[in-house]
Parts: C-alpha cells; sequence; structure tokens
C-alpha cells in the first residue's frame, strides 16, 4: 500500500509531487460532473432527433441507477484489491458509454450508453476517494476536497450552457464526444501515481463478501429505479398500482441501504453512521430544491430562464465559497460544519420557500439562496473529509462507497419527493400557487432539519473506529 509523501514534499495540492495526480482527479471529476448534469440541455435536442418517445426519461435514470451498483461494486473492490483496478475499470467503462451514446442511431443505445457511463462513474469516483485517502496526507485532504467540491460546481454553472450551444451549433453528439479525451489525458496524469496502490495490508472483506454486497447493490438500484419512476408517474395519474409499486421500491431500497451503509445510519447512530446521514440528507434537501427552483421562479415571479438561472448560479458560487472555507476549521472542530451547515441549509430553503410565497424581492432571494450553497460547500467537503478520518486502510472503499450511496439515493429521494409535491401542491393547486411552493419549499426543509440532528451526532467520530457492517 502506498503511504502519504514525506514531510518535505508536502507543501500542497498543487506542489510537484502532487501536481499531476491533483489535476487528473479535478479532470475526471468535471468529466463526471458534466455527463450527470450538462447532458440535460442538450437531452430534448436528441429526444427529439431519435424519437425518444416514452423512453425520455429512462436516459436520465438509468445513469444514476447505474452509478450506485458502480459504487458498491467498487466499494468492496478497493478493499480487496486496492483502487487501481476499479479506476481504470471505471475509466473504460465511462469512454466505452460516451462513445455508444455519441454514435448512436436510437434512443435506446444512448440510454444504454448512459447507463455504462453511470456504471463507470460510480466506480471511479469511489476509487478516487481511496486514492485520497491513500496518497494525500490529512492536512491536505479537506483542500483537495474543496477542489473536488469545485469540480462538481462548474459544470452546473457552464456545461448546461456549453452543452445547448454544442447541441444548437454543432452536434448533439459532441455532448458526450467532448469528454472522450479529457478523460483519456486524466487517466495519463493519474496512472503514474496510482499504479503502484496496492490492497490493504489486512483486508477487512473477503470475496464472498463482496459478492454478496453486489447482490445488494443490484437490489437497491433496482428498488431505486422503481420508487423514482413509479413515484412520477403515481403523482402525475394517481394510480394506485404505481403507489403501491413505489412504496415495495423504497422497502426495497431501504432493506438494501440497511445492509450497506454502516450500521445505524438509518437510525442516526452517533459517529460514522451520523456523518453518511447527513450527507445524503443534505443532498436531498438542496438537490431537489435546486432542481425545482426555476420552474417556482418562472411561475411566481415571471422571469425569464435565463433570469431565473442567476439564482443557481448564485448558489454555486455560496458552494464554492463554502468549499474554500472548511479547508481552513481545524480537524477537532470539523462535526460542527455538518450541523451549522445543515442548520444553514435549513433556514436557506425554507427561508427561500416563504419568500417566494409572500413575493419578496427576487434580489433577497437570490441572496439566501446563495447562502443555502454556503452550507453545502461546509459541510459536505466535510463529510469527506471525516469519512476518511474515521477509515483504517482496510475499509476505506466501503466507507467512501457508503458516502457515494448516500450521496446518491439522497438525490433522489429529495427530486421523488420534489416531484410529488410539486404534483400535489402546487399544479393542482389545493392553497394556490404561491402557498403551494412555500410549502413545498418548507416539506423540502425537513430534510435538512434531520440533517442537523445528524450532524450533532457526528461529534464521537475518531480516526479508524467508524467500519462498516459485514450483515451482506
Amino acid at each position: 500500500m502506498s503511504e502519504p509523501l514525506p514531510a518535505d514534499r508536502r507543501e500542497g495540492a498543487m506542489s510537484a509531487a502532487f501536481r499531476p495526480l491533483t489535476l487528473g482527479v479535478i479532470a475526471i471529476v468535471t468529466c463526471v460532473a458534466f455527463e450527470a448534469m450538462a447532458v440535460t440541455t442538450a437531452m430534448p435536442v436528441i429526444g427529439a432527433d431519435l424519437g425518444a418517445g416514452a423512453g425520455y426519461g429512462l436516459a436520465f435514470s438509468m445513469f444514476l441507477t447505474a452509478s450506485l451498483l458502480g459504487s458498491v461494486l467498487a466499494g468492496s473492490r478497493c478493499d480487496v484489491e486496492g483502487p487501481r483496478r476499479s479506476l481504470i475499470t471505471g475509466m473504460a467503462l465511462l469512454i466505452a458509454g460516451l462513445v455508444l451514446s455519441a454514435a448512436a442511431g436510437e434512443f435506446w443505445l444512448v440510454t444504454a450508453g448512459r447507463a455504462v457511463s453511470g456504471l463507470g462513474s460510480g466506480a471511479m469516483v469511489v476509487a478516487l476517494y481511496v486514492i485520497i485517502g491513500q496518497v494525500y496526507p490529512s492536512k491536505l485532504q479537506p483542500v483537495i476536497f474543496g477542489w473536488v467540491a469545485t469540480a462538481w460546481i462548474l459544470p452546473s454553472m457552464v456545461g448546461p450552457l456549453a452543452a445547448g450551444l454544442l447541441a444548437q451549433y454543432a452536434s448533439w453528439r459532441w455532448v458526450f464526444a467532448v469528454a472522450i479525451p479529457i478523460v483519456l489525458i486524466a487517466a495519463a496524469l493519474v496512472w503514474p501515481r496510482v499504479r503502484h496502490l496496492g490492497p490493504p495490508d489486512s483486508p477487512d472483506l473477503d470475496r464472498a463478501l463482496g459478492r454478496r454486497r453486489a447482490v445488494w447493490g443490484l437490489f437497491l438500484a433496482g428498488g431505486v429505479f422503481a420508487a423514482q419512476w413509479a413515484g412520477n408517474e403515481a403523482a402525475a395519474a394517481g394510480s394506485v398500482f404505481l403507489g403501491v409499486l413505489t412504496a415495495a421500491g423504497v422497502l426495497a431500497a431501504v432493506a438494501a441501504l440497511a445492509v450497506l451503509l454502516p450500521r445505524g445510519t438509518l437510525w442516526l447512530r452517533r459517529g460514522l453512521p451520523s456523518v453518511v446521514a447527513t450527507r445524503g440528507l443534505i443532498n436531498a434537501a438542496f438537490v431537489a430544491a435546486e432542481a425545482f427552483m426555476p420552474v417556482m421562479l418562472l411561475a411566481v415571479y415571471g422571469v425569464s430562464p435565463a433570469t431565473a438561472g442567476i439564482a443557481l448560479t448564485a448558489g454555486a458560487v455560496g458552494w464554492a465559497i463554502g468549499s474554500f472555507l472548511q479547508a481552513r476549521v481545524p480537524g477537532d472542530r470539523r462535526h460542527l460544519l455538518l450541523a451549522g451547515g445543515s442548520g444553514l441549509l435549513t433556514l436557506s430553503i425554507g427561508g427561500t420557500g416563504l419568500m417566494a410565497g409572500a413575493q419578496a424581492p427576487f434580489w433577497l432571494l437570490v441572496a439566501v439562496w446563495s447562502l443555502a450553497g454556503v452550507a453545502m460547500g461546509a459541510a459536505l467537503s466535510s463529510t469527506s473529509v471525516l469519512v476518511l478520518d474515521a477509515s483504517s486502510a482496510a475499509d476505506r472503499g466501503q466507507n467512501s462507497a457508503s458516502l457515494q450511496l448516500a450521496d446518491q439515493v439522497g438525490a433522489v429521494a429529495g427530486t421523488t419527493v420534489g416531484g410529488v409535491l410539486l404534483a400535489v401542491l402546487v399544479q393542482r393547486e389545493p392553497v394556490g400557487q404561491e402557498s403551494g411552493y412555500a410549502l413545498m419549499w418548507l416539506a423540502l426543509a425537513a430534510f435538512a432539519v434531520i440533517g442537523t440532528a445528524a450532524g450533532i451526532r457526528s461529534a464521537s467520530v475518531r480516526p479508524s473506529t467508524g467500519k462498516v457492517h459485514s450483515q451482506a
């Protein structure tokens, strides 16, 4: 196993010793984020060109569903073999998916390509977390996670515009093809530093247990997919069958999460489980609120899509600021960022909804939403640092995978709940449009309220004490 570089070479994450790896990590995360988020802008063009029909939504959900499975598989593999193979396999799958989508002549091939890319993306991100834990000294990990957070943010700021311009003035195929050379360059930068990384000296996970976790990963992916698809359809159609299917998907996902996440995560056990729970809860609140922000602003304020984008940009800028600030917080106080960040997120999301309901000045709403970004930047990056602090070399892969699962499932849960709330409280207008949006945002803030409680209970995290349980 590779150890962090000697002290005399620890100048910084961009010093000569770390620069190629740091640039490669940032490039990989940027590509994953671009394919996860920016492609949304080009998808209407793709759907019209290839005749998506009823399968349009699958191109989005399959990427996320496959990434869940990729995270589970990579987490187990990293703890048995080290992160090297998971990283290279993930890169190969991402490139294969991009090629398949770019060359697709039918929409189902785009969907298949998105699934392959999602599988690779999930594996790569987990492997990168393990690499960060193995290679970077602990004092640099908050810095590198701050930059990783920024690498996620930038595609959300400029990616949709870039993808839209490519689809409109060149070809939608370039939206997929443009990332391929970047991934290859990133592989060339990263490989020299990771090729010698081996497995833990005393792995806690054997291959049989890894296979059982893979089965539970399939169970989780299927449950999440069923709940997401059926939940949105049931909210629109009011079908009892779809409601039952949604409930079955939720139960399947919860059962799988109880096995795959650290023991006690679902009931906010102190320490590492609460760190992982905080990650999922704040992501559910923020991602859902951000996803439905444009439609709320267009409906309540009557602004243009470009003007609505100002609010999203303000949130992204706030996120970058929060990520920058968290790197300067001492390690023994880092848990305060989870509780404080979740609390600030609660106030920001709830305040945004109340101001929209009261039709407060647009600039004031934008300012409050930027605070939600600050909260996420500080809290989300801190969860990554705390998970590595609480992990030994033997369980770093599983714990990193747990963090990604919480991230992804939180996003799905938040957006699914948001979609149901939009249909019930806004589109059916039981209380009026403005009041409906206010109630919707207050309901989404409830995720952050629970996240605040989880953040408070994260205070007992200590190095190498937070092993993932093995119920599989």
